[in-house]
């Protein structure tokens, strides 16, 4: 990959160089068997980074402030106050999340279930866990989760902020398992305290070389949300119209008379003769409308599924929380005429008489639509260096 990503003509991160750097690990080297005390230090012994991680950290990766099209600024973030994206924090995540020590046995990490090239997803309906075991919901996109104003995270909004998430699946009993049968967290921490390089990284990012279980939620959190995706063909088209923010205009320059067709129903409510898909999704992050109800994949849901953006949407298949649709076209039929009736149904789904809304769009319509998203797929994003395995495999 390119150490430098590229958006819309201007560099999207800076230059990751390939110098790797030797730090002297005050705290010593601490052998990764002992679980108990590190008694077996050897004071100021050097910690070789190079032999496991690929990293600068002299010249950190731009993580903080990233170069985003104008149409992004000032769209609202989930970021708290109190922890905002720095470099540091945001390069710890990255080692976290692809590293197997998080699951019990080293066998699978965050990324096993969420790739890069898939926009961190996963091909599979249901996710494959540390013991071969099968996750009861599709894998959810990450890109641009920074910008889902609700705060809520996972399929069934069950964690209240992104910090609330990110350890969860480490302590499931089928994802990662560091459930409570085993220590829980205090036994990942254990673990990290007695790997040689994550003193070295903790204390970088933090000051301190403390092993927390909050400090691991920060920094997966701070990479998460760097994950921002601002350079599909969409993104692209955008800046060449000239687009800063407002309605998005229907017609974008370098679009065929197909793409621009889907993009006019997915701007346009379904009483202007379009889909009405921005109404939940929102340009130009297409993040999900914090007020959305259910979608309607089944009669009579009474719960509210949270959707991820749908930036790289076309990336690869499974969709829903529970993957029942293969295809894009499968997602298009089912808002066209398959939306079931349930407590929970969004408003914006039901037609003038209260019952589920019936779009009927044509095959040409539903082509078109498909078409469209497609234009939101990032290559810039699937393939930036900024987001990949920092471990030397």
């Amino acid at each position: 990959m390119s150490p430098h990503a590229v958006c819309a003509g201007r560099s999207f991160t800076r230059p990751i160089g390939s110098r790797r750097l030797v730090l002297p690990l005050l705290v010593g080297l601490i052998a990764c068997g002992d679980a108990e005390s590190p008694t077996n230090v050897a004071p100021r012994d050097a910690v070789d980074l190079s032999a496991v991680l690929d990293l600068d950290l002299a010249n950190p990766a731009d993580y903080a402030s990233p170069d985003l099209p104008a149409h992004y600024a000032g769209v609202p973030v989930n970021t708290p106050a109190g922890d905002p994206v720095t470099d540091e924090g945001a390069t710890l995540g990255r080692v976290l999340f692809y590293d197997t020590q998080l699951s019990l046995n080293g066998t699978v990490s965050c990324a096993s279930c969420h790739t890069p090239e898939t926009g961190f997803t996963d091909e599979e309906r249901f996710s494959v866990g540390f013991e071969g075991g099968r996750t009861p919901a599709h894998s959810m996109r990450l890109g641009n989760a920074v910008y889902y104003e609700g705060r809520t995270m996972f399929w069934d909004q069950r964690a209240i902020s992104l910090e609330d998430q990110v350890l969860q699946p480490v302590q499931d009993g089928v994802e990662m398992g560091f459930d409570a049968s085993v220590g829980g967290l205090d036994s990942l921490v254990s673990r990290l305290e007695n790997t040689a390089h994550y003193p070295v990284l903790f204390e970088w990012a933090f000051g301190t070389s403390d092993v927390t279980a909050e400090r691991m939620e920060t920094a997966l959190a701070q990479f998460i949300r760097s994950m921002v995706s601002a350079d599909s063909r969409f993104d692209r088209a955008l800046s060449a119209a000239g687009y800063t923010g407002g309605p998005v205009p229907q017609a974008l320059p370098g679009f065929s008379a197909d793409e621009n067709a889907g993009l006019r129903l997915f701007l346009e409510p379904p009483d202007r003769g379009g889909a009405g898909c921005a109404g939940c999704h929102t340009p130009p992050t297409l993040a999900l409308d914090p007020g959305s109800g259910s979608n309607g994949l089944d009669a009579g849901e009474t719960v509210v599924f949270k959707s991820p953006s749908l930036a790289n949407v076309a990336a690869t298949g499974g969709y829903m929380h529970d993957g029942r649709f293969a295809t894009l076209e499968e997602v298009v039929r089912h808002y066209s005429d398959g939306v079931q009736d349930g407590p929970a149904l969004d408003r914006r789904l039901r037609g003038p008489g209260g019952q589920p809304l019936r779009l009927n769009l044509s095959d040409d319509e539903q082509a078109a639509l498909v078409t469209f998203l497609s234009t939101l797929t990032d290559e810039t994003f699937l393939a930036d260096e900024r987001f990949a395995d920092p471990f030397v495999r």
